[in-house]
């Protein structure tokens, strides 16, 4: 036990000394594995992605996602500069892929690695569509959710260390029924809650980034509208999954959206 409350108190004040100010919220984010060591692991699992998928290159649609990823890019070097921040680029290599899949999603990883599906492409319909995801997708890397995440699991992995310490001397079948509960609970109660954040988080970063970029926010609700009709309701329980409901996404995009467009307007861009 004692070996338990000492690991514990290094380990809050391990905690204490890796966080890292975010730098597009301005919240301190945990940061237990730096960004150079981040990127560089995901610029060669992105790299490997490419070589065994096949990425589309040369048509209409693969210019347009490159395009808008410029252009919301473009927005978020205004949008960081505007706060001194811009500084937190450094080491970003940014990449906008079309892949043909029937899968409908998109994605971005650590650095501003993104690839979309060609199967949301009918989602999107047109560019402000796509810039509704695109902001989303940049948001995630501008504020180093994947770092979050990776710092995430690594508390969990010693949490994990910390229960089983406090209970090494029970029965082997006490020590099961705690790790059990330790992990449900950890799942359940902490790392969705925590990646369902992120992705309010990236809808309201992404909100401001498409206004930004000129796009009018308020598509952003029909886009996920009709992301919501594509899935037929085919979603496990908000509180059993690593995104927010369609409703809720929705309604937080509508709550949002006056505050992105007053962002942009600072810019210089006005919707009517």
């Amino acid at each position: 036990m004692k070996k338990g409350i000492l690991f514990s108190a290094g380990l809050l004040v391990f905690l204490a000394f890796s966080c890292a100010t975010n730098p597009v919220t301005g919240k301190k984010t945990w940061a237990l594995v730096p960004n150079s060591e981040i990127f560089a692991s995901s610029f060669n699992q992105y790299g490997e992605f490419l070589k065994t998928n096949k990425v589309i290159t040369g048509t209409a649609d693969a210019k347009r996602v490159e395009n808008v990823g410029m252009k919301i890019r473009a927005a978020a070097e205004k949008l960081l500069k505007s706060r001194g921040t811009d500084g937190q680029l450094e080491g970003y290599a940014w990449e906008y892929k079309l892949v043909d899949s029937k899968e409908v999603n998109a994605w971005c990883m650590p650095g501003g690695k993104i690839v979309f599906y060609s199967g949301i492409l009918p989602i999107c319909k047109d560019d402000a569509g796509m810039a509704t995801v695109m902001g989303h997708e940049v948001a995630h890397a501008l504020a180093n959710h994947g770092q979050q995440r990776m710092s995430a699991g690594l508390v969990q992995q010693l949490g994990a260390g910390v229960a089983q310490a406090a209970v090494g001397g029970k029965s082997a079948e006490t020590q099961a029924l705690v790790m059990q509960a330790y992990g449900i609970g950890t799942q359940v109660g902490g790392m969705l809650p925590f990646s369902r954040s992120h992705e309010t988080e990236a809808d309201e970063i992404g909100l401001t980034l498409m206004a930004i970029a000129g796009y009018n926010p308020e598509t952003s609700v029909a886009f996920w509208e009709r992301m919501s009709a594509n899935s037929d309701g085919a979603k496990p329980a908000e509180i059993m999954s690593t995104h927010p409901s369609d409703e809720t996404r929705i309604a937080n995009l509508k709550r949002l959206i006056p505050k992105a467009k007053a962002e942009a307007a600072k810019f210089g861009v006005v919707f009517k």
